[in-house]
């Protein structure tokens, strides 16, 4: 009895939760089921889990190795595909995270896109700006923006995210001219609260330098939209990624201010866990993602 095959058994159990399915599953008896769980068990030296009369639970152990297994026959699936498929043809799922404002507006119309190439793709797209677990919850890719936490993930820049500072022709009006950023902090400011200090702004001067505006935030939030349509109100100066506002800024309800500034800027990368083998559907779907976004990102024409 091979360790992959034992590996083969211990994922189709705990996905079945049942050991009479999963012996359906793979045309083996019970019993070879339980000798083999047994077997994989000793060999590990860990329970990986908890058996009761009615159902089965993961341990902790049991949980990470689930995932770890997982991936190792997703791999082994994806590489036979690779050589019996041809060229042309992508099939399987992929399951990526991305945060919230980026995914709905520019990675999903993205991934439609190429879902039209690849029909036989199936993708799972969780939107959120919760940070996942990679490896313990089985996602493919993750698309983070910002700095990035030390890890085993490996990191893959897809574009650069520029900001720009903006409001509304009223408020422009009202408040205006701004001839330096100093001058944003003498009115109000609309902030994004998932920042480390979301009412200062830095921004880098001619020589290099970086100063920092300390802005006073009328309001507070997690969600870029909400900033913007606040900013069309006429609520406050904002300054955001240009991924958020450009349509904005394009149609003319908002404008931006100060054009000469550069402000804080971020990366967009994509990470992925760090295999001994990259399944050739997701190389492919970052390939896609690199050429899609690239050096030169469609919204941010709005600033030319």
């Amino acid at each position: 009895m091979s360790e992959l095959e034992e590996v083969r058994v211990f994922v189709c159990l705990v996905e079945s939760q049942s050991a009479s399915k999963a012996a359906e599953k793979m045309g083996l008896a019970n019993s070879a089921i339980s000798r083999r769980m047994k077997a994989l068990e000793e060999r590990l030296g860990v329970r990986l889990l908890q058996r009761t009369t009615r159902r089965m639970h993961l341990t902790d152990d049991g949980r990470h190795y689930y995932h770890r297994c997982r991936k190792l026959l997703d791999d082994w699936q994806d590489a036979e595909q690779e050589v019996m498929q041809s060229a042309e043809s992508l099939s399987g799922s992929i399951s990526i995270s991305t945060p919230l404002s980026f995914g709905v507006s520019h990675l999903a119309p993205a991934i439609a896109d190429f879902m039209l190439i690849h029909p036989q793709l199936v993708i799972n797209l969780d939107l959120s700006d919760r940070r996942v677990d990679l490896v313990e919850e089985g996602y493919d890719l993750a698309l983070r923006i910002g700095a990035l936490e030390d890890s085993t993930l490996i990191a893959r820049k897809l574009t650069g995210i520029r900001h720009a500072a903006y409001c509304s022709p009223e408020f422009l009006q009202k408040y205006g001219p701004f001839e330096n950023p100093e001058d944003l902090e003498k009115v109000p400011a609309l902030c994004y609260s998932n920042l480390k200090s979301p009412t200062r702004w830095p921004y880098r001067q001619d020589d290099g330098e970086e100063k920092i505006v300390k802005v006073d935030a009328r309001m507070m939030s997690s969600n870029g939209e909400a900033l913007r349509e606040a900013a069309i109100k006429g609520l406050g100066v904002g300054c955001q990624p240009t991924f958020i506002v450009h349509k904005a800024l394009e149609s003319g309800a908002l404008v931006s201010v100060l054009n000469d500034v550069v402000w804080y800027g971020m990366d967009l990368n994509v990470l992925y866990p760090q295999t001994r083998h990259m399944s050739r559907k997701v190389r492919v779907l970052i390939d896609f993602l690199v050429a899609r976004f690239g050096t030169d990102p469609y919204w941010d024409r709005c600033l030319s």
